[in-house]
């Protein structure tokens, strides 16, 4: 499979070792960024093909899929000219920057039948995937509790770069550009809640337009409740937090840790080891391997045609969720998911 990657941000790396590691059964065709610095520091970096002109990647023909990397607020337009070109899209979260343009660009995907993949890595730890799998085998008997919580640092100068935490280019805050992924994770193991209330603010830590600071509840279609917590404040970065309370036992993923305990007395421990991070002042402080396996999911349902495990239908969900709870903050009520 030729893949082009559109975008050489700081997001780059992790696909660009991935694509090393999967060649030749995927490849980079070209990667293409609008800055000539970032083209010649990613071609010496990762000795791959670069490009000063996108539109040549959409009128190839020998391109079979396009990776794209850029700012949330280009996802769009960007999706429906690789959809109309026939190609096949991986798409770094979150979809776009509100829900309405989300829903047009996985319409986009789906009325011209290319796949659409979302880098929503967390799915795909170890951990995570036992987890699925003690919800699936009914270990915990009915879910009573399902709560999530998100607790990084980010410096100010992370927030000083251009764009960064404005509405206008990366849609919101804390929720849309680090939550999502915790948030995706516990929909993916718990369902998507009905209902949520929240408050949400911009605290004294930060100088910046969108929400640093998420406190929320929600409520599951089986009566089950559960609490979310996000936040860019927490000095310095603590590890994320997965909790579900089932009838028969309770499970927990912290980090990089899953601990899960039942009433029966077997209890299952297991460590992903030295591949989390990304909680503190460097949001790239975590391995590839993630990233290795979404790629892989994706090439893999493009020759099997089938639906990436993350498609762009399923990530609608966490952004519906993310919509209710900052609806909530705004309004002060609760808010249908």
């Amino acid at each position: 499979m030729r893949v082009a990657i559109i975008g050489l941000g700081m997001a780059s790396g992790p696909h660009a070792q991935s694509f090393l590691d999967l060649n030749p059964r995927a490849q980079v065709a070209a990667a293409y960024s609008p800055t000539q610095a970032r083209r010649e520091a990613f071609a010496e970096r990762w000795g791959l093909p670069v490009t000063a002109k996108i539109n040549g990647i959409f009128d190839d023909p020998t391109i079979d899929a396009v990776l794209i990397l850029t700012p949330p607020n280009s996802h769009l337009e960007l999706v429906q000219r690789a959809a109309a070109a026939g190609k096949h899209v991986l798409l770094e979260k979150p979809l776009d920057v509100s829900l309405d343009r989300s829903v047009a660009l996985v319409d986009a995907a789906e009325q011209a039948g290319v796949k659409l993949g979302i880098v929503l890595q967390h799915r795909f730890r170890p951990i995570s995937v036992a987890l699925a799998r003690v919800i699936a085998e009914g270990r915990l008997g009915e879910l009573v509790g399902a709560s999530a919580k998100l607790f990084n640092w980010r410096p100010q100068s992370y927030y000083d770069q251009p764009g960064r935490g404005t509405k206008e280019r990366d849609g919101g805050g804390v929720l849309l550009t680090q939550g999502i992924h915790t948030l995706d994770l516990l929909i993916s193991v718990a369902g998507l809640p009905v209902e949520a209330f929240a408050y949400a603010t911009t605290t004294p830590v930060h100088c910046m337009e969108t929400e640093d600071l998420v406190a929320g509840t929600v409520r599951f279609a089986n009566g089950a409740l559960g609490t979310v917590g996000a936040t860019t404040c927490a000095y310095p970065g603590l590890p994320d937090m997965i909790e579900l309370i089932g009838t028969k036992g309770t499970a927990r993923i912290e980090g990089t840790r899953l601990i899960a305990e039942f009433h029966d007395g077997t209890n299952i421990v297991m460590d992903d080891g030295e591949v989390g991070g990304g909680a503190g002042a460097d949001p790239m402080a975590f391995s590839y391997l993630h990233h290795r396996a979404v790629l892989q999911d994706f090439v893999s349902a493009v020759e099997d045609d089938r639906e990436p495990q993350v498609s762009g239908r399923e990530a609608l969900k966490v952004h519906r969720l993310i919509e209710a709870l900052l609806k909530s903050a705004n309004s002060g009520c609760r808010e249908a998911v």
